[in-house]
């Protein structure tokens, strides 16, 4: 459910020259993570809106060893549409940079460094960024005095996973080890930091540009903006205009930036932020490969920009060429 009044973006065209000079585009899709069915619906929607705008792309559902997708391409370059690990954690992207094929989105290290939400925080604090108080948790035995050195509720999340998957709330110990135990079945670096108690938003960013910031609010049968309120549930809503104050939404706009910068990301990504009682702003983590699924973010901001769906993937695919100016 949404809440926006905004004109629909004009049909799109793209322009010939620069759909000849794409070449042949293919859409990597699906792979082995957790992800795999949200990044399945993120490449289909992506290949139908390039084929719309005349691109010649095709589909590939990435499975198995990554190396196999460089071996006698038959393709220009790469929309990278995957989630997760093997496609948005700089893997696939050393390869392809490796093989010298273009492809969208962050560069191997920024791939990497987005999709460990630890180390993107450590960067976060190194810049003087604002983000909430973390731990990492290697054993149940540190629960005690974590929740000493944290200010409870707590969020407990695996440090490598996107989507929200495996992340809980967690007041208690006992509520700490459960959690722990659960992010610990999937990543060996469990991430633990204060819940930070109010309205979250999200900033997509685009070819060094913020788009309008989105809020969100999970239906009360969701904790949080989990992985079901993201791309299961239609009681979900996002509010374009965000509810801000015009001023604290061009705050926002430049904190995202800044955030996306630090990581060294570049064309197109999403940053999720959180505010609290007193109006502060904390950062919670960088996607560099985000959904672009009938639910996502991105898109939903980018049409309130009044750019279509169409014209995204183009512009997005457009960074892949040798200095972008055709």
């Amino acid at each position: 459910m949404s809440d926006m009044h905004h004109p629909e973006p004009q049909a799109y065209q793209a322009d010939p020259e620069l759909v000849r000079a794409f070449g042949r585009v293919a859409v990597f899709m699906g792979g082995d993570s957790a992800e795999r069915e949200v990044s399945l619906k993120s490449g289909k929607a992506v290949l139908a809106a390039l084929v719309s705008a005349g691109v010649d792309a095709f589909a590939v559902d990435v499975q198995g060893c990554l190396l196999r997708t460089v071996d006698n391409p038959e393709f220009d370059r790469v929309f990278i549409a995957l989630h997760g690990r093997g496609g948005e954690d700089g893997t696939l992207q050393a390869i392809l940079s490796q093989a010298g094929i273009p492809y969208t989105g962050s560069e191997m290290m920024a791939s990497a460094l987005a999709m460990d939400k630890l180390r993107t925080k450590y960067v976060f604090e190194g810049c003087g960024l604002p983000t909430p108080k973390f731990r990492t948790m290697s054993g149940v035995g540190q629960a005690e005095q974590i929740l000493k050195e944290l200010k409870a509720p707590l969020s407990v999340k695996p440090s490598r996973e996107g989507s929200s998957i495996g992340i809980r709330k967690v007041h208690t110990a006992a509520e700490l080890v459960d959690a722990y135990e659960a992010a610990a079945a999937l990543d060996s670096m469990v991430l633990v930091e204060e819940w930070v108690e109010g309205p979250e938003f999200t900033v997509s960013l685009l070819q060094d540009q913020a788009l309008p910031a989105i809020g969100l609010s999970a239906s009360t049968e969701h904790v949080f903006y989990d992985y079901e309120a993201k791309y299961l549930a239609d009681d979900t809503r996002y509010r374009i205009p965000c509810g801000l104050a015009p001023e604290d939404e061009v705050r926002l706009q430049h904190l995202a930036l800044e955030a996306f910068r630090v990581v060294g990301c570049r064309t197109w990504g999403r940053v999720d932020v959180m505010q609290d009682g007193d109006g502060q702003f904390w950062l919670l983590e960088v996607n560099t490969v985000p959904g672009m699924t009938d639910h996502s973010l991105v898109p939903m901001a980018a049409r309130a920009a009044g750019i279509s769906f169409e014209e995204l993937v183009v512009r997005i695919l457009k960074d892949t060429l040798e200095g972008s100016d055709v």
